[in-house]
């Protein structure tokens, strides 16, 4: 008898129990949702979370409200702490495609996966350029090519750090184009780009927005873009594709939850992104980057991670990266 009571009981506070997660599901969100950046503020990445949480806001009924969370390499501060996150839908991460894609490939000393995070939605595509200082004796990237396998290790490559993008591309031109440079690494974009105006250094992989103006000023030169298709406000320089084949560096900010939130509030905020990245307004904004408005669902974005992983991996094992 008692054990009959006992089993009821436990059967009665389980079926309560999935009734509340099913209550929590249906009436979220209730309350604002985060949204950590592990980016400094500025720049395409931050203003592409933004967009999104801007929109979404709106459409979910809750204010999202952005983080930025910057700190440790591959931007591991924010990133980490959202993997500790409840999984309940209220912190949420927007970061570029290597925090998805590699970060277990890269920090194979340290407990930082990403692969158990549920993917909600990827936001936007946008390619790298390869920029260079004025005196560069080279004006694209067949020129470049000449100049560094005639002079092997004389020209200097600057990047945002180990094992961020301009890294792996820098190593990619290197094992495609069959040249060896010196690798310089920084800590972030910035001191590169400084470094790269003042002429220490001689090229630097990186985006458009952050340097379109030292451009447009012929401060810097672009010797080539990393997209399928050339820039349209640049439409002389060549894409990467067109002097080594089957290169293409373009990057893209993703959004993702932690591990084990349940998949109707991915979907929920999932299509709220999808919704706001069609709107007509939102995509002239984006557009206006130079980058390509998506707004994925979590299984395109599930898609493109692996993609990005099999796209890169294999520069990470030829080119020995490692991040303590």
């Amino acid at each position: 008898m008692f054990e009959r009571i006992a089993t009821g009981l436990v059967c009665g506070m389980s079926l309560l129990a999935c009734a509340s997660v099913a209550q929590a599901q249906t009436s979220f969100p209730n309350r604002p949702i985060t949204m950590v950046v592990p980016l400094p503020a500025g720049g395409t990445a931050d203003l592409l979370c933004r967009f999104a949480a801007e929109k979404a806001s709106s459409l979910l009924g809750q204010q999202v409200v952005i983080e930025n969370r910057a700190g440790g390499a591959g931007g591991r501060v924010g990133t980490e702490s959202v993997l500790r996150s409840p999984p309940d839908g209220y912190t949420i991460l927007c970061a570029p495609q290597l925090t998805y894609s590699i970060t277990h490939l890269v920090f194979t000393k340290a407990a930082f996966d990403t692969r158990a995070m549920e993917p909600i939605s990827v936001l936007a595509t946008y390619p790298l350029i390869v920029l260079a200082r004025v005196g560069l004796p080279a004006n694209n990237m067949s020129e470049l090519l000449a100049y560094a396998q005639a002079n092997p290790g004389k020209v200097n490559y600057g990047h945002q750090g180990k094992g961020n993008t301009g890294h792996l591309l820098g190593e990619l031109l290197m094992l495609k184009g069959n040249f060896r440079m010196t690798e310089i690494p920084y800590r972030g974009s910035a001191p590169a780009i400084n470094d790269l105006l003042a002429g220490n250094i001689d090229i630097v992989p990186d985006y458009l927005l952050a340097n379109k103006q030292n451009i447009d000023a012929g401060k810097l030169k672009i010797l080539g873009t990393g997209g399928r298709e050339r820039l349209k406000d640049y439409p002389n320089v060549a894409t990467l594709a067109e002097t080594l084949p089957v290169v293409y560096a373009d990057t893209w900010m993703g959004v993702a939850a932690p591990p084990g939130t349940p998949k109707e509030i991915v979907k929920k905020i999932s299509d709220a992104i999808g919704q706001a990245f069609q709107s007509p307004d939102l995509r002239a904004r984006i557009l206006a980057l130079e980058a390509e408005p998506l707004g994925s669902t979590p299984e395109q974005m599930r898609d493109i991670i692996k993609a990005s992983t099999e796209q890169w991996g294999p520069v990470v094992h030829a080119a020995k990266i490692a991040v303590e």
